[in-house]
């Protein structure tokens, strides 16, 4: 199964954000969409997570 993480930035933060926890595909397009609707979070990206990070 591919694992995939999500990559944002977000106002008042140096760099790109990462998230902690991988996901599966469905669920790491869920879980953009409710980063997508945070407040001061832009460029939500859906990458695929390298095993063992």
């Amino acid at each position: 199964m591919e694992s995939y993480r999500l990559e944002w930035t977000q106002a008042g933060r140096d760099g790109r954000q990462v998230s902690a926890v991988s996901y599966g595909a469905s669920a790491a397009e869920d879980y953009k969409a409710r980063k997508v609707a945070e407040a001061d979070v832009s460029d939500v990206q859906v990458v695929p997570a390298k095993p063992g990070l």
